[in-house]
């Protein structure tokens, strides 16, 4: 029996197998998703005011299933189970980390850069995960040696490797609520002559592929929105690293997983 049947039997997750076998359940929940962009659809908003559609609610329990039926041992802690009925008082040695739909509200604006996320973490490490972006029809994941990159339906994958940033060039990618006059001023700060403005955790993958070079964030984050994009990045050679200047780590229950402010660099 391969790796990945012994891991499905088991209920156990092999490192090297995992990420294409998120990848494709990614795609999967991607094409339950795309009837919903740039449609109308009815918007609920969660306790924290952050807006909620079916798309995310049809991706997240498809994701489950998935989940369930390949590693049914590994326990899963999903955005939207957490916002009705809260997070663990504890976090497990190891389980996945799902954001079925981040960027939600770059989904509903019709904007591109919204992505399907699942991570697992182990021992508070993101140690494997993958990424889709379903309006582009592209998907981000670890693999045996780094990251990889693939559009849906390809059964081969080129790897991606971070790049060393451009001496006095170099772009950061900011949340698009940034105002302008900020925006120069933290590009500026980390020696970017250039910078842009978008959606959810694609920046991430953007970085591991050696297409941007930054990343900062200040603000609050859970640790559902960036486990299987830190994961990418750090496969693909690049590091996630808290104000405090240590690796973004996982399993803060006692904070309900939400993240400290980080930066995501890439060479």
């Amino acid at each position: 029996m391969n790796d990945s049947a012994t891991a499905a039997r088991t209920g156990s997750a092999d490192i090297a197998e995992l990420g294409a076998i998120l990848a494709a359940i990614c795609e999967e929940a991607s094409a339950l998703i795309m009837p919903f962009w740039r449609a109308q659809v009815a918007v609920d908003h969660k306790a924290d005011s952050s807006p909620v559609t079916e798309a995310d609610h049809a991706a997240e329990a498809l994701i489950l299933r998935r989940l369930a039926e390949r590693f049914p041992k590994i326990p899963v802690i999903a955005e939207e189970e957490v916002a009705k009925g809260g997070a663990p008082a504890t976090a497990p040695k190891e389980y996945f980390l799902v954001d079925p739909l981040d960027g939600t509200k770059g989904f509903l604006r019709g904007t591109e850069a919204f992505t399907v996320n699942i991570g697992l973490v182990r021992d508070g490490k993101a140690v494997a995960g993958a990424v889709a972006a379903p309006a582009s029809s592209l998907v981000w994941f670890t693999g045996d040696g780094g990251a990889f990159k693939r559009k849906f339906g390809e059964t081969g994958a080129r790897p991606i490797r971070v790049r060393e940033k451009p001496a006095g060039k170099g772009l950061a990618l900011l949340s698009h609520t940034v105002a302008e006059e900020e925006a120069n001023r933290i590009a500026a700060k980390y020696g970017c002559s250039d910078w842009r403005g978008m959606d959810s955790s694609v920046k991430f993958c953007l970085i591991a592929e050696g297409l941007a070079d930054i990343y900062p964030r200040p603000g609050r984050t859970m640790e559902w929105d960036t486990c299987a994009a830190q994961a990418v990045l750090e496969a693909a050679g690049g590091r996630v690293i808290t104000e405090a200047n240590e690796p973004l780590g996982y399993g803060k229950a006692e904070r309900g997983f939400d993240n400290p402010g980080f930066l995501a660099v890439g060479g």
